[in-house]
């Protein structure tokens, strides 16, 4: 009689598919080449002086494209200053606009306070194309169409949403019994606010202009309609070069201007205070 196989069952740590580090570690890699992998092949696209299908890496390496960039004559150099002019411009009038708007929305007993908030959101809740293209319609009557003014307009008008809510935030979070106290030691109303309560949400405000900043310097659609080919910033020069085959010059361009986001938001990430994000939107 011929014995009965027996089947072995291994245990299960031995088995990587149990493992939940195998699951974490495979999780990580996924992530690595999702966020990486673009950045990656911006970077070797930057320094690809000759490559073409079907090699897998480029057959000449240099600098040659960065050099060309960067030089007095280069019209990504123009763009850059442009780009940052704007970005700059734009962040000034939120700016004006937000502190005192953020301070007055602040105050829960405002009438209609949440009807104005929802006015910040009125950009964001239509389709950008169709906005820009009446804007440019407009703007085109009025004799901004082409100029530095519309475009920081528009950019400031995007950028609205960002800096009021995050102001709204920064002043809910300030403490009132500190300016109470001011009030009640004599303190007059304008100096209670610049030296009370403007320092407790100067954070925020920080916070605020990084992400108009941001939010200006990778704007398109608007600077396309309103700005096109007068005003040239850097993601209208990344679109030239790429439309063009251009690919070295609008890596580099890319990478310029992923550079400003990976550092401001190391410097949002210390502003931006857990209680001050939590009174969001209220």
């Amino acid at each position: 009689m011929l014995p009965v196989p027996v089947s072995v069952k291994l245990p299960r740590r031995i088995l990587p598919i149990y493992n939940g580090r195998f699951w974490q570690t495979l999780l990580v890699i996924f992530l690595v080449l999702v966020l990486l992998g673009p950045v990656v092949n911006l970077l070797i696209w930057s320094v690809a002086e000759s490559w073409f299908f079907p090699h897998a890496l480029p057959s000449q390496w240099g600098l040659k494209y960065w050099f060309q960039v960067f030089s007095p004559y280069s019209d990504v150099s123009g763009s850059l200053f442009t780009s940052l002019g704007v970005a700059l411009l734009s962040v000034l009038v939120c700016l004006v606009v937000s502190v005192p708007a953020g301070y007055a929305l602040a105050q829960r007993t405002m009438p209609l306070r949440l009807v104005f908030m929802l006015l910040f959101l009125i950009p964001q809740a239509f389709p950008n194309l169709t906005v820009y293209m009446n804007v440019a319609r407009l703007f085109y009557q009025w004799g901004l169409n082409g100029t530095v003014l519309g475009v920081v307009l528009v950019h400031s008008v995007h950028g609205l949403m960002y800096s009021v809510w995050i102001s709204v935030a920064a002043f809910s979070a300030t403490d009132p019994l500190q300016a109470r106290a001011a009030r009640n030691l004599g303190a007059g109303p304008v100096y209670t606010f610049f030296t009370i309560i403007l320092p407790q949400a100067a954070p925020g405000i920080i916070a605020a202009s990084i992400f108009v900043f941001l939010e200006s310097m990778d704007e398109f659609t608007g600077t396309f309609f309103v700005g096109a080919p007068d005003v040239s910033t850097l993601p209208i020069m990344l679109y030239t070069a790429s439309m063009s085959g251009n690919y070295q010059v609008s890596s580099i361009t890319a990478l310029i201007l992923l550079l400003p986001s990976v550092l401001f938001m190391l410097v949002i990430h210390k502003f931006m205070r857990p209680e001050m994000l939590s009174r969001l939107g209220k």
